[in-house]
């Protein structure tokens, strides 16, 4: 399968800069995969366009300002972008796979100053990325909060180093509970409390399943051979209540929706032949692209995707890659805003 097949054009200014000041109000494209029928809403249409009984399944992750601006000791400035933690050797080190970059080549042993209370010592390369050794006064997150920026896509225009009043709020979702990510989920955008309480009032469950969104989800795809592809993996959970109450909705034969592709790869990752969620937590780097047979969905809400990207091919699989092109291209001629803070799709 060719990644080519998976193109479009998206106007420039059809890219949001900013969301919504109310967030419900976003556009709502419907799809039926069975009629191929497109339909136009407002998110705030969504329990209008559900079932009384479906199950939403949302992301609970919290980005954190995982983008980090210091100089080498020996000169130059250096942009970090903290991908995932993993396990350190030492009391009071952080090892960390970085995407780094630099005017100057990067070499193994580099010291970076990101101020005071923050080091970093590269130690060596890890595929596409780095492995970094933090070394910190004091709380690491507590630093990340006052020193990080917001990882923002690189399509959301910045001044290198700057945060646009709001982001750091802009660009969680009403669920976020779970620090993480590296990027968001970014389907979860459109919820907000009153209408959470407008979907439950009307019958619709809520669960939730955490996916610390990081380079596997936003990684670009450099094979012109979707097979060739792989995944890094994130760090996922799914606990005992959300397991039984997606099990007990499939055993009445009500729906299971997911809010986004990352809610989508945990329950894909976890859901066994029989169409059971098991609970618990591990790593995933599942890929998810046509020809894959859906052991756990019945519908979709989901962002416009980025051109040739995992996300737009997980889409493709759902609901047929001829079909999503042809509405991608409505969404043009419509106006429609993509990719992180623009609007949304429902399939089912």
């Amino acid at each position: 399968m060719q990644l080519s097949e998976f193109d479009y054009d998206v106007p420039k200014e059809l890219i949001a800069q900013q969301p919504l000041a109310r967030r419900d109000q976003s556009r709502l494209m419907v799809l039926n995969r069975r009629d191929r029928t497109v339909e136009h809403r407002r998110f705030s249409d969504l329990p209008g366009s559900l079932r009384p009984g479906d199950v939403l399944v949302a992301n609970d992750t919290r980005v954190i300002p995982a983008r980090l601006y210091g100089r080498k000791e020996t000169g130059g400035w250096v942009e970090m972008f903290l991908l995932k933690a993993l396990p350190a050797q030492t009391p009071g080190e952080h090892l960390w796979e970085c995407l780094l970059k630099s005017k100057r080549k990067i070499e193994p042993g580099t010291g970076i100053i990101v101020e005071g209370s923050l080091r970093a010592r590269v130690i060596e390369r890890a595929d596409e990325a780095w492995l970094v050794s933090l070394i910190c006064d004091g709380e690491l997150h507590e630093i990340l909060d006052r020193c990080g920026i917001t990882p923002l896509p690189p399509y959301i225009r910045r001044l290198r180093g700057m945060e646009s009043s709001g982001d750091r709020q802009n660009y969680q979702t009403v669920f976020a509970s779970r620090d993480g990510a590296v990027a968001a989920p970014t389907a979860g955008f459109h919820f907000t409390p009153e209408l959470i309480d407008q979907l439950k009032s009307t019958g619709i469950e809520t669960a939730f399943v955490t996916l610390h969104v990081g380079y596997g989800t936003f990684q670009p795809i450099r094979e012109e051979i979707v097979e060739c592809h792989r995944m890094h993996t994130e760090k996922f959970a799914v606990s005992p209540e959300t397991a039984e109450a997606v099990n007990h909705a499939r055993a009445e034969k009500r729906r299971i929706i997911a809010v986004g592709t990352t809610s989508t790869r945990v329950l894909e990752s976890m859901t066994d032949e029989r169409g059971l969620l098991a609970s618990g937590e591990g790593e995933t780097g599942i890929f998810i692209y046509p020809g894959y047979r859906f052991k756990a969905l019945d519908g979709l809400i989901t962002n416009f995707h980025v051109p040739r990207s995992s996300l737009l091919l997980l889409v493709s699989a759902f609901a047929d890659r001829e079909f999503i092109l042809r509405a991608y291209g409505e969404a043009v001629a419509q106006r429609y805003r993509f990719f992180s803070f623009g609007d949304a799709m429902l399939i089912v």
